[in-house]
């Protein structure tokens, strides 16, 4: 292209890459359901491509301001918008309408309430038939929990109400996590448009804001953890970090390569705090029946649900083969201790532990954890994109444009999980992995 043609039409090449981002998002926010995956598609890679284009101009064209005030305009334009790739919206309802009815989320299955005629107000036959997991006790922590509470609260008759109550605390925490990457960034001496990476991927922006994923918060007080630990403000971050747990669980995987960079003492007060504080959160949710109801919640992860796993499904057909059944109730819990063995390891052999090499073994927990997953679910790619930003490796900014291939599964008249979409997923970001390993990537602490 000319240099005079890119001097006349140059705000308008500029301005394709953030049409191209919005219009996908559009797409994919209101005019898809979870089994069109013809549309999925193509929101998902019209968004992807006005997103690569973004990367490739940002650093160009443009002060970093416009393009982070493109990523408020992008989760704004998703409030609105009902969740329609992911129908946990109605347990979260559920759950909240049950706390606000004096009764615990974790006493009863859906279905014990179904069985005496839905006796309490807000739960009825039209919403438990909405519900994707009826026979499962609930599974979300403390923090989850209090959103339910406070949109059900706000929007008691109105799912789409309390969707959109959630949907703006989401995108409140969501705006926190950019502000606390650039903080990050800059402590490091790290290029600050590495947010955009974070603040403009469409499968974060569809996926947190867009169907409601309470990663939103995890990454929010993950982050707010790591900035105070810089600060040397060590009490307050165990209290974020504990305020991260109870969002999801997943950064409790995270707390041993504390250890050593806190130091033996500080981390016994550390971890102190951290235990004390998750008592307290966690109390208004136990009773006699809680350890037993959510435990048998945890043990379906592992035992029970499958979806775009990659060590297990090859594990799973070597058990077909050699006891002509699925073996996940033995292979499962088996892959979780394999988990925390390489975390052990990986703590323990560590050489020269610094803040600034933390980013790098929290990336490698959780891809050694999502790679021994039995259930990988798109917005599963939140936590190793994030990581990624303060970090040599790219492979995961590649795996989120590819994950949301296997919303394919939904798409048959009874749910079928294509294993073609699966093996080209995870061969290809495998393989770029492996290549950031041996060629492109040197300095692992960059």
């Amino acid at each position: 292209m000319s240099s005079g043609v890119r001097q006349r039409h140059g705000p308008i090449l500029i301005l394709l890459g953030p049409a191209a981002l919005l219009a996908g998002l559009v797409v994919l926010g209101y005019y898809t359901t979870q089994s069109a995956v013809q549309c999925i598609y193509f929101g998902y890679g019209l968004a992807f491509v006005g997103y690569a284009g973004i990367l490739w101009q940002a650093p160009k064209n443009w002060p970093l301001r416009f393009w982070l005030g493109l990523a408020v305009v992008a989760r704004l334009l998703l409030i609105f918008a009902f969740p329609t790739l992911s129908d946990d919206v109605y347990r979260f309802v559920w759950d909240g309408r049950l706390w606000l009815a004096g009764h615990n989320p974790f006493d009863h299955l859906p279905s014990w309430y179904a069985e005496r005629g839905f006796p309490l107000d807000g739960l009825d036959r039209a919403l438990y038939a909405k519900l994707n997991s009826s026979e499962y006790f609930t599974i979300y922590p403390p923090l989850a929990q209090a959103v339910f509470v406070l949109a059900t609260y706000l929007a008691p008759n109105s799912v789409a109400g309390a969707a959109i109550v959630m949907k703006l605390c989401l995108v409140a925490a969501d705006l926190g996590s950019i502000w606390l990457i650039i903080e990050l960034l800059r402590r490091w001496k790290l290029p600050e448009d590495r947010v955009l990476l974070y603040a403009l991927n469409p499968l974060i922006i569809v996926e947190l804001t867009g169907n409601l994923h309470f990663e939103a918060f995890m990454v929010f007080f993950l982050l707010l953890g790591f900035w105070l630990l810089l600060r040397a403000q060590t009490d307050w971050a165990a209290g974020a970090f504990a305020l991260s747990i109870t969002s999801k669980l997943l950064p409790v995987m995270f707390m041993p390569f504390l250890i050593r960079r806190l130091g033996w003492g500080k981390s016994i007060r550390f971890f102190a705090v951290l235990g004390g504080i998750l008592i307290v959160l966690w109390l208004p949710l136990v009773n006699s029946d809680f350890f037993t109801n959510f435990g048998e919640s945890l043990q379906l992860y592992f035992r029970r649900f499958e979806f775009n796993a990659s060590v297990y499904y090859l594990l799973r057909e070597v058990g077909y083969q050699l006891e002509g059944h699925n073996l996940i109730k033995w292979i499962g819990p088996r892959l979780a201790v394999l988990v925390l063995l390489a975390i052990v390891l990986r703590t323990v052999g560590e050489r020269n532990p610094s803040w600034r090499t933390l980013p790098v073994q929290c990336l490698f927990a959780i891809a050694v954890y999502l790679l021994f997953a039995t259930t990988v679910h798109p917005w599963y790619a939140t936590l190793p994109l994030l990581l990624c930003l303060f970090t040599p490796w790219r492979w995961p900014v590649l795996w989120t444009a590819l994950i949301p291939l296997t919303y394919i599964n939904y798409s048959y008249p009874e749910y079928y999980e294509n294993l073609t979409v699966v093996t080209v997923e995870y061969v290809v970001v495998i393989s770029y992995g492996l290549w950031e390993l041996l060629v492109g990537r040197k300095d692992l602490t960059e």
